[in-house]
């Protein structure tokens, strides 16, 4: 008798096959667009996952500004960050966040649901957030996504 004819594929670096997409964040939720970016990224969604692997695609968000958090979010959630000084705790809410640096909010989604190691730090290069429907990657001819 045959042994099995299934065989487990470990993909690495050489054999993976890395896509461009595009995504519209216009009118999207934070949290369930920033999920499936995450997904994406990783690469979860492809048949040859390999979780010690980059085998995700690289995702290209437009229309950062236009994207809706649910309830009182805008208002009571808030970032903090360290400066590393006596004091130096800084807090920023999510609209005040999108009247400077709207692109910021997904990224800080985003990076927040990747693994938090040295590979989670190199799949986030693998994400592009603009706040304006143009991008800079027409060279790559990248794929339109509907999420």
């Amino acid at each position: 008798m045959n042994t099995l004819s299934y065989k487990t594929v470990s993909a690495n670096k050489k054999t993976v096959n890395k896509e461009w997409v595009v995504v519209d964040a216009q009118g999207e939720i934070l949290g369930r667009l920033s999920s499936k970016i995450a997904m994406m990224i990783r690469g979860k969604h492809k048949p040859t996952f390999t979780p010690n692997v980059d085998c995700g695609d690289n995702v290209i968000v437009i229309n950062a500004d236009k994207v809706k958090l649910t309830g009182n979010k805008l208002g009571d959630k808030v970032y903090v960050r360290y400066t590393g000084y006596p004091g130096g705790q800084r807090f920023v809410s999510p609209k005040e966040l999108m009247a400077k640096h709207p692109e910021r909010i997904i990224e800080k989604a985003v990076r927040g649901m990747l693994p938090k190691n040295r590979l989670g730090r190199a799949l986030f290069g693998n994400l592009y957030v603009y706040a304006g429907s143009e991008h800079p990657h027409a060279a790559q001819s990248p794929k339109e996504i509907k999420l």
